[in-house]
């Protein structure tokens, strides 16, 4: 299985040229004082019609207070909610206590407001507090949905269907063109426990936020020793988080990629030691964060965050 370049094009029409900073990263994890989780209203399955943005990426429609839809970001690689500081001054929103967020790049401060009814579908969230991001891009997205939603639950992102579904978790099994991989949480994600490089263990998790897939230098260390990538093979991209952070990084080819039972070829992956790893965790593990890039070459993957599985659906 070889993903679609279509991220990829501008970088690589001139061999060397290295990019303006085409490409985003929507992390924007948060850790609050108050470990509490804002509580979810509702528990029928709810099925919502996504779009995507200019980068390919999930937004969905949600409406607060009562007003909208607004079109929020779906960003698997966040523990919480975020919103658009602009959408938060037009809508009049009450302030609440500062929160320290942590981006892939770093951690900071940042204001949050309360909204009394944030809904998805046939979800909702009362009383929410939530950060106000200066949110950057050609879209102008009016907010991030993370996995606070979820909460034990199985979100489905049906890139075929053009939906996301939220519902009850199920036990399945690998079948067809079906591959169900095992997992278990770490900071709110799901880490796949059955993944590797060349036979090497690796962490990989999933993450519906950002455009391109990343990788730590553990990971890279692993494909270049291995005589499989040549360390010298790369090309230096800048990568531009949702709030506007710059980074840089080095794309390279994986050749080969174990997720399961799942078989992947020539993986683009950026590599760059980035504060997320250190948050999790990571820095001495060979570690790869899997973005839209390589998400949407299937028709759905589902995440169940009951039972700690991740299902990908063979296009």
């Amino acid at each position: 299985m070889t993903p679609d370049r279509r991220q990829l094009t501008g970088l690589l029409a001139a061999a060397g040229l290295a990019a303006a900073a085409p490409f985003s990263l929507a992390r924007a994890q948060v850790v609050t004082s108050d470990p509490a989780q804002p509580e979810v209203e509702g528990h029928d399955p709810s099925k919502v019609a996504t779009s995507r943005d200019s980068s390919l990426r999930m937004v969905a429609p949600v409406t607060i207070n009562g007003q909208g839809p607004f079109l929020f970001l779906v960003d698997t690689g966040s523990n919480r909610s975020c919103i658009s500081r602009k959408l938060a001054e037009k809508l009049n929103l009450p302030a609440g206590p500062p929160v320290s967020v942590h981006t892939v790049v770093k951690a900071q401060m940042r204001p949050t407001v309360i909204i009394d009814r944030l809904q998805l579908g046939s979800r909702s969230q009362r009383r929410v507090k939530i950060p106000a991001l200066d949110l950057v891009g050609g879209d102008d997205a009016d907010g991030v949905l993370g996995v606070d939603w979820l909460k034990g639950q199985r979100l489905v992102l049906n890139f075929k269907g053009h939906e996301l579904e939220i519902m009850a978790p199920v036990t399945e099994t690998s079948h067809g063109s079906q591959i169900v991989v095992p997992a278990r949480r770490r900071s709110g994600q799901l880490t796949l426990i059955d993944a590797d490089v060349g036979g090497a263990r690796i962490s990989a998790m999933i993450d519906s936020g950002s455009e391109l897939s990343l990788g730590n230098n553990a990971l890279r260390k692993l494909v270049t020793t291995s005589g499989s990538v040549h360390a010298d093979r790369f090309q230096r991209v800048y990568i531009t988080t949702v709030i506007g952070e710059t980074f840089p990084g080095d794309l390279l080819y994986v050749p080969f990629m174990r997720l399961g039972g799942l078989n992947i070829g020539n993986v683009p992956v950026v590599f760059a030691e980035t504060h997320v790893f250190q948050l999790w965790d990571l820095q001495k593990t060979p570690a790869i964060i899997l973005g839209m890039d390589l998400l949407t070459q299937f028709n759905a993957v589902a995440l169940d965050f009951g039972r700690s599985t991740v299902r990908f659906d063979i296009a």
